[in-house]
């Protein structure tokens, strides 16, 4: 810990960022009220991508993180994102850093200090290209001890779950229609924004069944979409999206405890229950697979090593066995954008109107009164053209 609580600073020649600082243990919900420019004060190790895209997004002046952004557990990319949209880590600001920070207070950021008027309420590390590249290099070498920890991870989970993976015993009825049906479900994981703009022609014409995980719901209704269904423990999600007639799928613990039901229930709104010991976007999955859905589409889901690595091993085994069970009907948004094709393509939108150009044009100099409507229709023009120069 490193806490200089009389250090005085240079204000003339070290005047660094001034700006409102936000607090708050968990990242995506500092992000919620994080304004432009602001400071964010975190305590986040290994801090993993969708975190540091939602601070870019945000466009924070600067972010503190009171734990070690790599602690050399996995090669996390969120760091390396801060960094190339120009926004100061400063790294390992350690724990106490809370005790001394209010939120909303106007504090100046210098170097690796924070200040409150000229005494020093914190310190870190600045972390610079040369120290990430550094850090990165040393948790490649660590990642074999987590693929280990995670297939043993992944066959605990199987002996907890066969019943539900193989069998579907446990996974509630829905009121939503999905039988023969395309479900496209969005969890704001990487990308969300992106895939979901790419995939626009797709949900014009298949119109499949919008299904959110927790956030992702508001992620729907930011792009101009109304999820038919939410699933989530509700801990994400705006009453918003909860409230826009959405059936409501709460995800609940293996014994039966559902801290998110309470909020459900208090905006007067009804809820299926679903216990089950894997994340909420296996839940989602189980469901539409369960319901028949002919096609399962997934946005900002969590497909690659790095983001189950990025998501926590401990929660994303299930993640990996749920996609092994739904099998061949699920297919990741970005495979789609690259394999979707509108029936009707631009070009022959052209072509189409283009013959219909010629035929119009043949028809009107093939018979007498077409000629005879030309002909009064280029008097006209030439009357309208006389009579503009004059007014030139």
């Amino acid at each position: 810990m490193r806490w200089p609580h009389r250090t005085r600073s240079r204000e003339s020649s070290e005047p660094g960022v001034r700006a409102v600082v936000r607090v708050d243990r968990r990242t995506k919900n500092l992000t919620k009220r994080l304004r432009p420019g602001e400071i964010a004060v975190i305590d986040h190790e290994d801090l993993d991508r969708v975190s540091a895209e939602a601070l870019v997004a945000c466009r924070a002046g600067a972010v503190i993180n009171a734990g070690v952004s790599t602690s050399g557990r996995y090669p996390n990319m969120g760091p390396q994102i801060l960094l190339n949209a120009g926004i100061p880590l400063i790294d390992d600001a350690g724990a106490d850093l809370f005790d001394f920070v209010t939120e909303g207070e106007l504090l100046r950021l210098t170097g690796g200090t924070l200040y409150r008027g000229e005494d020093a309420v914190g310190q870190g590390t600045v972390l610079d290209a040369e120290g990430i590249a550094a850090a990165m290099e040393k948790a490649r070498e660590g990642l074999s001890d987590q693929l280990r920890a995670f297939a043993a991870n992944t066959m605990e989970y199987l002996e907890k779950e066969h019943s539900l993976l193989l069998d579907g015993v446990g996974i509630p009825e829905l009121e939503t229609d999905l039988e023969g049906r395309h479900a496209l479900i969005v969890v704001r994981g990487h990308h969300y924004r992106e895939d979901l703009a790419t995939l626009r022609p797709y949900i014009r014409e298949y119109r499949p069944v919008m299904i959110g995980v927790d956030g992702g719901a508001d992620a729907l209704l930011e792009a101009g979409y109304t999820p038919q269904l939410i699933v989530g423990d509700m801990d994400s999600v705006s009453d918003r999206a909860l409230t826009c007639g959405a059936e409501l799928v709460v995800h609940a613990y293996r014994d039966g405890d559902a801290p998110g039901l309470e909020r459900v229930q208090s905006l007067g709104l009804d809820a299926v229950l679903f216990p089950a010991t894997g994340t909420s976007e296996d839940v989602a999955m189980l469901l539409a697979d369960d319901s028949g859905a002919a096609l399962i589409v997934a946005v900002g889901s969590h497909a690659t090593l790095d983001e189950f690595l990025d998501k926590g091993r401990a929660g994303m085994a299930s993640t990996f066995l749920t996609r092994l069970r739904v099998g061949g009907k699920l297919v990741d948004a970005k495979g789609v954008s690259r394999l979707y094709r509108s029936r009707i393509s631009n070009w022959q939108l052209f072509f189409l109107l283009l013959a219909c150009l010629v035929c119009m044009t043949i028809a009107f100099t093939a018979s007498p009164s077409g000629r005879a409507i030309m002909t009064t229709m280029s008097d006209q023009w030439g009357d309208f053209t006389y009579w503009l120069s004059g007014k030139v």
